[in-house]
C-alpha cells in the first residue's frame, strides 16, 4: 500500500526539472516507505511534457504523470493529483526547487505524531523585499478578515491527512485556496519551518497581479467580512452624509448663497461615488463566484493519464 503521495504541479518547468529529477527520488527513497510521485502538467508550452514522460519510462514504477487539456492554474492542477492520489500522506511541492525535496520527512514526521494537517514556514526566504513585504501584509489581512492562521500562506510544501484529501475531493468549487481550505477541514493542524532556496532556473509564475488575485479569491471564497464591512460602511458613509447635508443647510441659511465650497463638495461627492463603485466591484465579484459554481463546468480536463499498470 502506497504510504506517501507527492504532487508536483509542472507548467513551463523544463530548465529545472532534472534537477528536481535528482533531488526528489534520493529524497523518498531514503524515508524508507511505499511512495509515489505524481507529477500534473499543467498545459505547458515547453518540453516539460516530454520531460515527464521520459521521468515516467525511467521510474515506471514509483511515477505518475497527468497530462491536462490546458493550463487550468497551479490549484486546479493539485486538485487533479489529489483526485488521483492513493497515499495515506498527501504532500504538495513546487517543481522550483524554492523548497528542498529533503524537508518532506520533516513534515511526515509531523504526521506520525497523529496531525492531519501540516503547513511549513519558509526561513531565510528568497524572496525579492516587495514580494516579502506583500505576503505579511496579505497575510495579516487574510488572517483577520476569513480567521485562517496560516503564517506563511504562499509555501504550498505541505502535507494532508487522508481525511483532509477526501474532504477537499468532495467539495466541488471552482475557485478555491487548497491550504486554506484544508485548513477548515483540519482537526489538529500545526506548521514547522521549512528550509527556502532560489529557483533553481525559469521565473516566478505568479506576477503582483496574480498575487492580489489570488489574496483577493482567498477572501471572498472564504468569508462575507468584505460584504459587512462594505454594508457597514454604507450605513456610517449615508449618516455622515445627512449631517453634512443638514449642516450645508443651516449654513445657507445663516450665511446665504456660497460659491466658494463648490469644488469641496464636488471632493466629497466623487468620494462618495468611489465607495460606490468599489462596492459594486465587490458585489460582482460575490455574483461572479456564484455565476462560476452554478455552470457546472469541469474544474479541468485530462489528455492523458501516464501510469504502470496494477
Amino acid at each position: 500500500m502506497t504510504e506517501v503521495s507527492v504532487i508536483v504541479p509542472v507548467y513551463n518547468e523544463e530548465k529545472g526539472l532534472k534537477a528536481l529529477f535528482d533531488r526528489l527520488y534520493p529524497a523518498l527513497d531514503g524515508l524508507g516507505r511505499p511512495f509515489e510521485i505524481i507529477f500534473i502538467n499543467d498545459g505547458s508550452r515547453d518540453r516539460s511534457a516530454s520531460l515527464l514522460q521520459a521521468q515516467f519510462q525511467a521510474r515506471m514504477d514509483v511515477t505518475r504523470v497527468i497530462l491536462l487539456k490546458g493550463n487550468f492554474g497551479q490549484h486546479m492542477a493539485i486538485m487533479a493529483g489529489f483526485e488521483h492520489a492513493r497515499g495515506r500522506y498527501v504532500v504538495t511541492l513546487d517543481a522550483d526547487l524554492q523548497n528542498p525535496p529533503e524537508e518532506i520527512g520533516r513534515l511526515l514526521e509531523k504526521m506520525d505524531e497523529g496531525y492531519d494537517y501540516v503547513g511549513s514556514i519558509r526561513k531565510n526566504r528568497q524572496d525579492s523585499l516587495w514580494r516579502s513585504l506583500a505576503s505579511r501584509m496579505m497575510n495579516r489581512l487574510r488572517e483577520r478578515i476569513t480567521r485562517i492562521k496560516m503564517t506563511d500562506q504562499g509555501c504550498m510544501l505541505r502535507a494532508y491527512g487522508r481525511n483532509i484529501i477526501e474532504a477537499i475531493n468532495s467539495s466541488r468549487e471552482i475557485n478555491t485556496f487548497i491550504p486554506a481550505l484544508a485548513y477548515t477541514f483540519a482537526s489538529r493542524p500545526t506548521e514547522i519551518e521549512v528550509e527556502h532556496e532560489e529557483r533553481v532556473a525559469g521565473e516566478s509564475k505568479y506576477s503582483l497581479y496574480s498575487l492580489i488575485r489570488l489574496n483577493f479569491d482567498l477572501m471572498t471564497g472564504f468569508s462575507v467580512v468584505p460584504l459587512q464591512v462594505f454594508s457597514l460602511s454604507g450605513i456610517a458613509i449615508s449618516l455622515l452624509s445627512a449631517l453634512f447635508v443638514i449642516y450645508l443647510a443651516i449654513r445657507r441659511l445663516v450665511v446665504g448663497p456660497e460659491a466658494e465650497g463648490l469644488f469641496t463638495l464636488f471632493g466629497i461627492v466623487f468620494f462618495f461615488i468611489g465607495i460606490i463603485l468599489f462596492g459594486i466591484g465587490l458585489l460582482g465579484e460575490y455574483i461572479g463566484r456564484i455565476y462560476q459554481e452554478v455552470r457546472h463546468r469541469p474544474r479541468y480536463l485530462i489528455e492523458a493519464i501516464l501510469e504502470k499498470e496494477q
